[in-house]
């Protein structure tokens, strides 16, 4: 399912990998491939955070380890998701946007309810990667828990976002 792609990349490649953007234009003309891309930088920030938080901040506060992990992985799922709207934002979706009157990321009321839009249509892949992190974590390393249950919730979270946060709106002729 090829739409309508990007007409830049989010990233300035270094001058001795330039011969590597044509391909990489064509491969991102499919838009799930983009939003792959911004979930998988998603990803590292929400590993990221969830790693500080449980090995270094959390436990000079929280001595229980369950709430600790609770705690640390909600934040990390806070942080990678305004991380995933921004760059959804401006790159995955960008083409839907700027067809649409008052779409620019900002600190503005536009920008605030397509983030609340979003956030709620991610809430199944959220309680999805949050149950199934919890429940892997009693197997399997925490971290891994987490990337698998982040794939496993990219898929709801990209069909909820595509139909309805950033859903093309439909042009009407003017008369």
């Amino acid at each position: 399912m090829s739409e309508p792609s990007a007409s830049h990349l989010p990233f300035r490649l270094p001058a001795t990998l330039a011969f590597c953007e044509p391909w990489l234009m064509r491969l991102f003309k499919w838009r799930y491939i983009r939003f792959a891309t911004v979930g998988a930088s998603g990803t590292v920030v929400n590993i990221g955070v969830l790693y500080v938080l449980q090995e270094w901040v959390l436990p000079l506060f929280v001595v229980d380890a369950s709430l600790r992990l609770s705690l640390a992985l909600a934040c990390a799922i806070a942080v990678a998701t305004v991380n995933n709207f921004a760059w959804n934002s401006v790159w995955t979706w960008a083409d839907r946007l700027a067809l649409a009157p008052g779409a620019v990321l900002g600190w503005d009321k536009n920008t605030f309810s397509r983030l609340l839009k979003y956030a709620m249509s991610c809430w199944l892949g959220m309680l999805i990667q949050y149950s199934m992190t919890l429940l892997l974590s009693l197997y399997i390393y925490y971290l891994l828990a987490n990337v698998v249950s982040i794939l496993l919730a990219s898929v709801s979270n990209y069909l909820t976002n595509d139909w309805w946060t950033f859903r093309q709106k439909p042009v009407h002729p003017t008369e």
